[in-house]
C-alpha cells in the first residue's frame, strides 16, 4: 500500500485505483471513495464502475446510477451489466428508465465499435482457440 500512495502522489491513476480497490476490500468506503474519485478523474473507468459501488454502498443510488451511465458510455462491460441489472430492479422506483438504458447502451455499443479492429479480432479469435485447445488437454 505504501508504495501505491506514493505512486498515487506522482499522479499515477492506477496507483489511485489500487488503492481504492484496497480499502473498498476492507470496508473503509470513505477512502475508497476519495481513490477510486481519484482515479476516475485521470480517465480510469473501471475506477467509476467502483466508484458507484462505493456511492451505492453509501445509498446515494442517483449517484451510483450516474456514475455507471458514465462509465457504460466509455465501454465499461461490468457498468453497462449492472445497469441493466438496476433497471431490472429499479424500475419502478425512479432511478434508472427506459430512454437512459436505450441511451446508455447506444454509446455503449459505439465506444466498443470505435475499439474494434481486425487485428484485436484476431488476436480474440487466436485467444478463444487456445483457451478450447487448453481446456481439451485438461480433460
Amino acid at each position: 500500500m505504501e508504495l501505491y500512495a506514493r505512486a498515487a502522489e506522482l499522479g499515477y491513476s492506477k496507483a489511485y485505483y489500487r488503492l481504492g480497490d484496497g480499502y473498498f476490500g476492507g470496508g473503509d468506503l470513505k477512502k475508497a471513495k476519495f481513490h477510486f474519485e481519484a482515479a476516475t478523474m485521470a480517465g480510469h473507468e473501471v475506477a467509476r464502475y467502483n466508484l458507484a459501488r462505493c456511492e451505492k454502498d453509501l445509498g446515494n443510488m442517483e449517484r451510483a446510477i450516474k456514475h455507471l451511465r458514465i462509465a457504460a458510455s466509455a465501454g465499461c462491460f461490468e457498468a453497462m451489466h449492472v445497469l441493466i441489472e438496476c433497471f431490472e430492479s429499479f424500475e419502478e422506483d425512479g432511478f434508472v428508465n427506459r430512454e437512459s438504458i436505450d441511451t446508455t447502451l447506444a454509446a455503449y455499443n459505439n465506444s466498443c465499435a470505435e475499439m474494434r479492429s481486425e487485428s484485436r479480432d484476431i488476436y480474440v479469435q487466436k485467444y478463444n482457440q487456445s483457451i478450447m485447445e487448453s481446456e481439451t488437454t485438461i480433460t
